[in-house]
């Protein structure tokens, strides 16, 4: 189907208020279809948001501060309070709350014992979240990308992550890797982004991904699916400097890379550096008096006061 989005994709937008240097393939693939569900799901959202009380947002002024500056004019009161993932953390857990976190599928936490046992910055961490799937060629491709770059990995590989069969490698590659490479069904992402063992993260870049490897200041290798993904790696990678693009065309070659690339190369340290930039600043913006932490308490205090008294 032809769209905007795949007519130029490299052509560039700038008339969107606060976002600059963005292509057209940053932008969903499904841009400008009017008969499509999502897009239609999301005009209506932002539609309706205009009568919104007020606008919660997952991400910190500094991380988006320019198209907070551009937004906050045309919306009803925004209220930044993310990291979620370090605000947690602030939360005292009460035997009322034994915990905030929540997870689509039962977490394998064998891997955070493995991860004890590599060297710091040494280990590939692999996950593409809980929608994005592969094709048995891709899947493949990346197999050997990884075995190729001789790097140890961990790899998240979901029961239905290939379209339409098992999620199966071949025979080989787990001969070559079966001394470095590790295989999880699940894990705990805050946890092992958070681990020193970890030196890259090959992610799809959905939002709660890119927001864990901020906290963590683990770089990227960013392969985008659908949905808001480009436009996160298009930032992550070209804004925030702390990832590199691969392109939708899934390549060994190419895989082995850009691994060797962000673990080894010039361009791997200058990311790994923003990234710790990054992560300082994510944790800043919760500690008491961080933008944040001072917007989960208006929200507390002024909106759902509100709320109250109607």
């Amino acid at each position: 189907k032809r769209t905007p989005a795949n007519w130029y994709p490299d052509m560039s937008i700038n008339m969107i208020p606060g976002v600059r240097d963005i292509r057209v393939k940053d932008l969903s693939s499904s841009f400008g279809d009017e008969n499509d569900v999502v897009n239609n799901f999301s005009f209506r959202v932002i539609h309706e948001s205009v009568k919104a009380t007020a606008i919660i947002m997952h991400t910190f002024d500094t991380l988006e501060s320019e198209v907070l500056t551009a937004i906050t004019p045309l919306l009803p009161p925004i209220y930044t309070i993310g990291p979620l993932q370090l605000l947690e953390q602030n939360i005292p857990i009460t035997h009322q709350l034994t915990s905030l976190r929540s997870n689509l599928l039962k977490e394998d936490k064998k891997c955070l014992e493995w991860l004890d046992m590599k060297e710091p910055n040494s280990v590939v961490y692999v996950n593409f979240g809980s929608v994005t799937v592969l094709t048995k060629q891709e899947l493949i491709e990346f197999a050997w990308g990884l075995a190729n770059c001789k790097h140890p990995f961990l790899w998240v590989i979901r029961p239905d992550i290939v379209i339409g069969e098992a999620a199966i490698l071949p025979p080989e590659f787990t001969e070559e890797t079966a001394d470095r490479g590790m295989i999880s069904g699940w894990c705990p992402q805050e946890q092992v982004l958070g681990h020193s063992s970890i030196g890259a993260f090959l992610t799809h870049s959905g939002w709660n991904s890119t927001m864990d490897t901020i906290c963590s200041g683990v770089p990227i290798i960013s392969w985008p699916f659908a949905g808001d993904q480009m436009i996160n790696c298009r930032y992550s990678c070209f804004h925030w400097g702390i990832g590199m693009e691969m392109d939708k065309e899934v390549q060994r070659d190419k895989v082995e890379e850009l691994v060797r690339e962000v673990m080894e190369g010039d361009k791997g340290k200058k990311m790994k550096e923003k990234a710790m930039e990054w992560k300082k600043s994510a944790h800043e913006s919760i500690k008491p008096g961080g933008s944040s932490y001072v917007n989960l308490d208006k929200v507390v205090k002024e909106v759902l006061a509100i709320k109250n008294l109607d």
